[in-house]
């Protein structure tokens, strides 16, 4: 296990406004010397630029209050000095949040307050000339984030595929009585490279355990006490379930090239010891002889549940294409409530929290049939049964906060709900796991936020590439997929202002240039084969089961938008390269997935090729860039050996290319000359991306660290490369009553 990064509690107080400070502000790890113009990181010192300096210097200044843009401007740019001040500023305030491994969407340190200005959120501590420390209380403020496209029951499912355009302050009331709001407290303080992957509570109360990508932990919440488990070498943890005894768990363990499996681990030290080789998601009765978790492939999953000792499996629920999200067992340990899922496509999804009758602790007695308690479009994952009869569970935000999901509740005997839903949040991030402790008086959950960029990288004459730099330097969702016909501007699509819509962006270029933008989402911004027309599908802002997707195109140079053809679900299309003058589009079903070529003028088209299969969602497809050979690559699931599968569309023999030694292929963009293949492996904690000849052989270009590369599209000379990076922040939030 490597050194564990910054993720201790932070001190929890700022110094008193009056207070005379000398020259240092000490905050997280970070340590700032105001004399010296220096931010240090446990002691190493950090590079930053002086205007972001003095940006800091001057929120530290007055922590918890808003210092507004007017204020910034008349400290860094004086009346005579001639700038672009709103450019320059956000410039400046992300290279202060690059520094501080901080993000916009989940604060820990530099919020920004709409139309105002930006606000200091962490605890700050200041040195005192001969009386130590100075401490009062810190101040938290909510934030909002960029919105989500697509549901987590694809997105958690398709975790090594690119198929969504995707995937943290609680103000919540868990009395149970709604008008009385709760304390809220962040426990773990992670940077953006090394995102907890979840926590519990133990049933006590006292003690958080967390896991990230460096190990496990236990936390005694109360003191701050923070403590290493010890975990078998080359695993690691991403769900946690606690017996009643709070001093023992299990967990689900998982490792490069090692399938997942149920372990247990005591708190006192010892061994762990292995209970069910292949599941997610356990959760432990509240009498602890039983443990239930998932387990199966994708759209093939069930609730399982064995002994104590992971003995006499058997199924209660699931089965029949469910996808199954999260569990948790009843107070009185009779039942289990799940959340799940109907693989589907398009908008409007339904999840539903399901509760099966496991009639006591007898792993030999036969459970009855699940029934539905709830169903409900944008519900999701997580789910808790808290000891007063109170369901918690997920909800996705309606326009234009989809990126977010809160906390609600329903009381329930079990069998119906009593009584209306209860909202208990309405904050930024996405609930990503959830648990409570025994008597509900404490609740600990974990908050995401995703953070895709465009990078852009040079293509060397030997094939490799130069390290990709980050081009858009904003904080919203942004997604490549072409260039423009001069090599020199990226097409790509963002949500930068609520709704999705398309953008080009330059090298050097600070902002983008908007090409298309409407009421709807714009998505997947692709060239026609001369490069004078954007072609683009207009996906549903709310859920409609009616809506059919049309295929747009609109001059590059403006113009007004044209419908092109339309369909049920147009889930990926591209056009070749003139002089080639081929276009495609796919329509995913939930059983198969067809190929159509089309004119883009007429709109007329022709089906070239069907698959049929269940998990349609898995496939992925570029179009050679001379119009002569689809590729169409198959994620990894259920260990199928990655492969791809080049498709003539001139007559020639079908081929496959194993590509040997990696994990899976999760997705694929043809080289700029037709002779080879751009592809991104999948991969849990980092993922690489590969060029793949059409002879089979995968040469490593490049593996970013604690990120992932999605995918690779190349300029129309080959000299670059447009890279879709993704990465996540995360950390854990505890509810309790004051």
């Amino acid at each position: 296990m490597g050194n564990k990064p910054a993720s201790a509690l932070q001190s929890g107080f700022i110094v008193t406004p009056n207070a005379t400070a000398n020259d240092t502000r000490r905050f997280g790890v970070f340590e700032v010397d105001l004399r010296a113009g220096e931010l240090r990181r446990q002691g190493t010192k950090i590079k930053l630029q002086e205007q972001p300096f003095q940006i800091l210097a001057h929120l530290l200044e007055r922590p918890g209050e808003i210092v507004t843009r007017e204020e910034l401007r008349q400290r860094l740019w004086p009346s005579d000095t001639f700038v672009d001040f709103d450019h320059s500023l956000n410039a400046a305030v992300r290279r202060l949040r690059d520094a501080l491994d901080d993000s916009a969407e989940n604060p820990r340190f530099v919020e920004t307050v709409a139309r105002r200005g930006y606000r200091f959120l962490a605890p700050v501590t200041v040195g005192m000339n001969g009386s130590g420390l100075h401490e009062v209380p810190a101040s938290i403020v909510a934030l909002s984030t960029p919105r989500r496209q697509y549901r987590w029951w694809i997105a958690a499912a398709l975790s090594a595929i690119v198929l969504t355009v995707a995937g943290l302050v609680a103000g919540i009331t868990l009395t149970w009585h709604a008008t009385r709001p709760l304390r809220v407290t962040q426990v773990t303080a992670n940077p953006l490279d090394d995102p907890v992957r979840a926590a519990a509570i133990s049933p006590d109360g006292r003690y958080l355990a967390f896991a990230d990508d460096y190990g496990l932990y236990l936390r005694q919440i109360d003191t701050g006490e923070t403590h290493p488990v010890s975990l078998p070498d080359g695993l690691w943890t991403d769900s946690i379930s606690w017996f009643s005894d709070s001093s023992h768990m299990v967990v689900r363990l998982s490792g490069l090239n090692q399938s997942a499996g149920i372990w247990e681990l005591s708190t006192m030290g010892g061994n762990a010891r292995k209970l069910v080789d292949d599941g997610r998601n356990p959760a432990v009765s509240p009498d602890g002889k039983l443990i239930a978790f998932i387990a199966g492939d994708w759209a093939h999953q069930k609730v399982i549940l064995v002994g104590r000792n992971g003995e006499q499996p058997r199924d209660v629920a699931g089965g029949g294409g469910d996808l199954i999200g999260d569990l948790t067992w009843s107070p009185d340990g009779q039942r289990i409530a799940y959340t799940a899922a109907k693989a589907t496509y398009g908008y409007g999804a339904q999840g539903s929290i399901a509760v099966v009758d496991v009639n006591g602790s007898d792993s030999n007695r036969k459970s009855s049939a699940p029934h539905l308690l709830l169903t409900q479009a944008g519900l999701e994952a997580p789910v808790t049964w808290a000891h007063d009869g109170r369901i918690i569970f997920a909800l996705e935000e309606p326009r234009p906060r989809q990126i977010d999901s809160n906390l609600w509740a329903i009381h329930t005997d079990g069998r119906k709900q009593l009584g209306p839903q209860l909202r208990l949040s309405n904050d930024s991030g996405s609930v990503h796991s959830l648990a409570a402790s025994a008597d509900g008086k404490r609740i600990v959950y974990v908050k995401r936020v995703p953070e895709p960029d465009v990078y852009v990288a040079n293509v060397n004459p030997s094939g490799t590439i130069s390290e990709p730099e980050r081009l858009t330097l904003d904080d919203h969702q942004d997604l490549p997929y072409d260039w423009t016909p001069d090599n020199k501007q990226v097409i790509f699509m963002s949500d930068r202002t609520g709704t999705f819509d398309i953008y080009k962006q330059g090298f050097g270029q600070i902002v983008p240039d908007l090409l298309v933008s409407g009421m709807q989402e714009s998505v997947i911004a692709r060239l026609s084969p001369d490069g004078s027309q954007i072609l683009y599908a207009v996906y549903p802002s709310e859920g409609d089961p009616n809506y059919k997707v049309p295929l747009m195109r609109v001059p590059l140079s403006g113009g007004p938008p044209k419908e092109v053809v339309r369909e049920d679900w147009i889930s990926n299309h591209q056009c070749a390269r003139s002089p080639a003058t081929l276009c495609i589009y796919s329509v995913a079903t939930n059983t198969n997935l067809t190929f159509f070529t089309f004119d883009l003028v007429q709109g007329t088209k022709a089906k070239v090729l069907q698959i049929k299969d269940d998990l349609p969602a898995l496939y992925n497809w570029s179009l050679s860039p001379d119009g002569t050979t689809l590729a169409i690559a198959k994620g990894k699931w259920g260990g199928e050996l990655p492969r791809i599968h080049l498709v003539s569309l001139v007559g020639a023999p079908d081929r496959w290319l194993s590509i040997d030694g990696w994990p899976g292929i999760r997705s694929i963009d043809w080289a700029a000359d037709s002779k080879g293949i751009w592809a991104s492996t999948t991969g849990d904690k980092e993922n690489t991306l590969l060029h793949v000849d059409l002879r089979g052989t995968a040469r490593a270009v490049w593996t970013p660290k604690n990120r992932h590369v999605e995918w690779a599209i190349p300029s129309r000379d080959g000299k670059h490369l447009a890279l879709h990076v993704h990465s996540v922040s995360a950390n854990a939030w505890l509810l309790e009553k004051p």
